[in-house]
């Protein structure tokens, strides 16, 4: 299936970077390496998000270079030769050729004469973009590559003088989306309710929660989303109320509410959606009290999701209206602005409102900058996920309030006059998910 974003994207991608790179730099990005899952098993290989975001080059064993103002080509790639008889085993390598026919590359090598060529490609730049400390084996190569360089000094090598996190720079131009991202967010954000739709659906027959797990990946699945962004949460009953709960192997049971926190990746894009329901497709008059405050905080938090406004406002929408209700309904007391200063809603709600979404589920880009808040602006995408939860154990309120977790996430971008929500087509309302359910 044809990637929905365009080779050019990819190139301008690289341009942008080089364009930040000091003068006389080169920058050297490694892929992700193959990790064994046991014995001679290898776990499923998923690209490195980085070199996957500048070169959309999906196997492992390969090296993006780029060198500003190279005359024979300033982006490099370092891959695996096509071999006829190993890919009769483990399937189609591009090899040097096919990473400039497909993949836009300016250049290519087999990664087996990287030692041979690289470090003449160092050799003369003052300063090397490099994730340094991400993988300590690819570490210690670039530093032999180093050494080579400087035990020519006599003859005239000149080595590096500097070595910059890549991330900085990096991290930046990925945190502001293209129109080409978004379209695969949202595409992956449409799958993913689906998924959330047939789980809703399938909970009535009651089973257990890996029942809804399976009806989670089968619809990724279907629609061409072969893995998951992360771990799927099913949790029911007290177990919603374990943030990052992934046994998926209680019961459910009428009476419940069930908290899935789920979403499939796509063209390596997250999504990332949580809805809470019931297993017997009503609400309970305490699960909807909570799950109204939830949603109301919610509602806040989108609105406040755009141009100038900071990172922060969002969550304290959120915030001001959860805590509101917790007090609404007698679990806390006093005033808002009390509740808030002394941090009282922290045994209810200990998380943040959202993060950046993107390549990865918690997406690189920085929330401050500075001492500041980062201002929103269009192309960043977020999630935004309030919560209550009451521990099952929780002896400082009415029995009838414990081990009800609720959480309602959607993924949203942040557009020129406010956002857009990428996941809408899941329903949230307690009317849309009792009418759902009973069909």
């Amino acid at each position: 299936m044809p990637s929905m974003i365009p080779v050019k994207e990819f190139a301008d991608r690289r341009r942008r970077l080089m364009e930040r790179m000091a003068p006389d730099s080169i920058a050297i990005v490694p892929a992700a390496p193959e990790c064994v899952r046991n014995r001679d098993v290898l776990h499923p290989f998923r690209q490195d998000s980085d070199f996957q975001y500048l070169s959309g080059f999906g196997e492992p064993e390969a090296v993006l270079v780029l060198i500003p103002g190279r005359e024979h080509g300033e982006s490099v790639l370092f891959c695996k030769e096509r071999n006829p008889e190993k890919e009769l085993w483990d399937g189609f390598l591009a090899g040097p050729e096919g990473a400039i026919e497909t993949f836009g590359l300016d250049d290519a090598f087999p990664i087996a004469d990287i030692d041979d060529i690289l470090p003449g490609m160092i050799e003369g730049r003052s300063r090397v973009y490099y994730p340094l400390g991400k993988d300590h084996n690819f570490d210690a190569r670039v530093m032999d590559w180093v050494k080579v360089i400087r035990s020519k000094v006599r003859a005239g090598a000149h080595p590096p003088g500097e070595f910059v996190a890549l991330e900085h720079l990096l991290h930046d131009l990925r945190l502001y989306k293209s129109a080409s991202e978004v379209k695969v967010m949202a595409k992956a954000g449409e799958i993913s309710a689906e998924a959330h739709c047939r789980a809703m659906q399938r909970a009535r027959k009651g089973g257990h929660e890996y029942n809804l797990e399976a009806e989670l990946i089968h619809t990724f699945m279907a629609h061409g989303a072969r893995t998951t962004a992360y771990p799927s949460i099913v949790g029911s009953g007290a177990n919603g109320c374990i943030l990052h709960y992934i046994e998926n192997s209680a019961p459910l049971k009428t009476g419940d509410l069930v908290l899935i926190d789920a979403g499939c990746e796509l063209e390596c894009y997250a999504s990332d959606i949580t809805r809470t329901f019931p297993v017997s497709g009503r609400f309970s008059a305490e699960q909807k009290a909570l799950y109204e405050v939830v949603l109301s905080a919610q509602y806040a938090a989108i609105d406040a999701v755009r141009p100038g406004n900071h990172w922060n406002h969002p969550h304290e929408a959120a915030l001001r209206v959860l805590t509101q209700g917790l007090i609404d309904l007698g679990l806390l007391s006093g005033t808002v602005d009390d509740a808030i200063a002394s941090e009282a809603y922290k045994p209810f709600f200990m998380h943040r409102t959202g993060h950046w979404l993107g390549l990865d589920v918690h997406d690189v880009g920085d929330y401050k900058v500075g001492d500041a808040w980062r201002q929103l602006e269009p192309g960043m995408a977020l999630t935004v996920e309030p919560g209550l939860y009451i521990a099952p154990d929780n002896t400082s309120v009415d029995e009838k309030w414990r081990g009800i977790g609720i959480r309602i996430e959607d993924d949203v971008v942040v557009t020129k006059d406010g956002c857009r929500v990428l996941t809408e087509a899941v329903p949230k309302t307690v009317a849309e998910i009792e009418t759902l359910m009973a069909d």
